[in-house]
């Protein structure tokens, strides 16, 4: 009888993985991103976005990455004035609703430094943010070490005022780590190393609590400075590297 409770999760591990399919493995092979699923951003978001929105510092451009062993490595740099970096995302190229997301990722200590891996939806360029929804499923800001962010915006609450969850990890910055959002129509539950962190689930859903009944985009960036991250930027710790070895999606199947 004391093995009845092991048996019976992973029973249920292994019923929910029958209810999933594999729909995405991008384990970053060659020696460029592929141009059918990347979309490579540039600029420092002027004049629609100045900033990307939080006051953030640095320019993104098309050679602050590279493809290395499998992974890739984005690049934070300090370029005279300028703070460089890289930002891509899968919109208009890929997209899932519903389903499980998961990244495998080493993270870069220093104060000014933001990584990120997130969503947002595709109708951003129709009803703009927050109301097209956005799901944060790793930040990690270096003037808080040992802590990371996970955060849904809505209409109801963004920004500072955002769904969010903070949670500390002794040593997150040591090696590569899962960060993984399983997402239904109930429910957005995040995990940390298979180890749940925050779990979102309004009582009342509608357009201002629940966007999350559409179809979301993937975003990577290292921002370097900004309102979340803090205009204090360690040159110590530049150049730094975001690595990710891995993305898999998992869609929801009936």
């Amino acid at each position: 009888m004391r093995y009845l409770p092991f048996i019976l999760l992973f029973s249920f591990y292994l019923s929910s993985c029958q209810n999933e399919e594999l729909m995405l493995t991008e384990e970053f092979e060659g020696t460029t991103l592929n141009p059918e699923l990347w979309n490579i951003v540039t600029g420092d978001g002027c004049p629609t976005i100045c900033g990307w929105g939080n006051n953030e510092r640095q320019t993104y451009t098309d050679n602050n990455h590279r493809l290395e062993d499998g992974k890739l490595i984005i690049t934070a740099r300090k370029e005279d004035t300028l703070y460089t970096s890289t930002r891509i995302n899968t919109k208009g190229k890929f997209e899932i609703q519903y389903g499980t997301v998961e990244i495998r990722a080493d993270i870069p200590p220093g104060k000014g430094l933001w990584p990120a891996f997130w969503m947002l939806g595709s109708n951003i360029d129709q009803v703009g943010w927050p109301a097209c929804g956005e799901i944060d499923i790793m930040e990690y800001v270096g003037r808080n070490p040992g802590e990371i962010f996970t955060t849904l915006h809505t209409t109801a609450t963004h920004g500072d005022n955002a769904s969010s969850k903070t949670t500390p990890f002794e040593n997150i910055e040591k090696g590569f780590h899962d960060y993984k959002m399983s997402w239904t129509s109930e429910a957005i539950r995040f995990y940390v190393d298979n180890t749940p962190v925050y779990t979102y689930a309004p009582e009342v859903k509608n357009k201002d609590t629940w966007p999350f009944d559409q179809p979301f985009y993937l975003l990577i960036n290292l921002a370097v400075g900004g309102t979340f991250a803090g205009q204090e930027i360690d040159p110590h710790s530049l150049p730094a590297e975001y690595k990710i070895e891995h993305i898999k999606v998992w869609k929801n199947t009936p």
